[in-house]
């Protein structure tokens, strides 16, 4: 049957797809619309397989709260240019994940990917973007929060998002500290939120590594332990959150930061989220 231009805008008005795609897509289906889009969503299946193996470092990293600041959602929606990142149908669907991420809360990217959205899942719904866009898009990391005071921070070029919650705060608005230790953490990836919170294959790696420095120096075999423990210690100082110094003023810690805002105020965990 003729395929006329009002059934290829119809077409592109329910699905978003490029003319030329609902054309072919309505040609191949002999004019059924409903067709037509498995057609469409197909070739988002083709295309999202053939870049399987294509790198996704760009992309945006947005986050949500609720109103209380006593949960949080940050999400990572990658795709393979610089150019797709600024589409604004990409954008738009990174907030719609978003947004069901923090309503679902599921447990999991798994799960994440199988909840609905417009009539299909949300992995559907990528593969379908796919097909239009023609880049390999991908949830590659989602976090949720909760506790006293979360507060978000996104680095301004919404590659790089943190969510921070605090406790202790005691009815306190400790927003303005919250994000400088958000800023903090975007900026010196700390690994934990203190030493007790340290992997101990790294402190077993680390001890090691300071042996091994002690002894190369010619430090006598009595004190080595002493040495790697102090080494150790400074790893500690460097690398865990409420030991680093605060990088808008040197001469205290975080955790005497946030004591010096409201008594007893510290971080109860963090999740920083980078793409590229």
């Amino acid at each position: 049957m003729a395929i006329t231009a009002q059934d290829v805008n119809k077409l592109r008005q329910m699905t978003g797809a490029g003319m030329m795609d609902c054309k072919k897509a309505l040609t191949e289906a002999n004019g059924d619309f409903d067709k037509a889009i498995e057609n469409l969503r197909k070739k988002g299946q083709k295309v999202s397989a053939s870049r399987a193996d294509r790198e996704t470092s760009e992309g945006i990293v947005y986050s949500k709260t609720n109103e209380d600041k006593t949960e949080g959602v940050i999400v990572a929606f990658t795709c393979e240019t610089d150019f797709v990142a600024k589409n604004d149908e990409f954008v738009a669907l990174g907030n719609v994940i978003t947004d069901i991420a923090f309503s679902e809360k599921p447990t999991s990217i798994e799960k994440l990917m199988g909840l609905s959205l417009d009539g299909l899942t949300i992995s559907e719904k990528i593969i379908e973007m796919t097909g239009k866009i023609g880049e390999k898009l991908v949830i590659s990391a989602f976090e949720l929060v909760s506790g006293e005071a979360v507060v978000p921070y996104t680095h301004s070029n919404k590659k790089l998002g943190v969510l921070v919650t605090l406790k202790n705060a005691n009815g306190s608005d400790v927003a303005d500290a919250g994000k400088d230790v958000a800023m903090q953490i975007a900026a010196m990836n700390p690994i934990a939120v203190d030493k007790d919170g340290v992997d101990p294959t790294i402190v077993e790696k680390e001890i090691e590594i300071g042996k091994d420095q002690a002894r190369q120096e010619g430090k006598p075999e009595a004190i080595i332990e002493k040495i790697a423990t102090g080494k150790l210690n400074k790893f500690f100082t460097e690398n865990t959150l409420l030991s680093q110094k605060f990088v808008k003023d040197n001469s205290m810690s975080i955790s005497q930061y946030l004591d010096s805002v409201n008594k007893g105020l510290t971080v109860a965990g963090f999740k920083r989220i980078a793409i590229g």
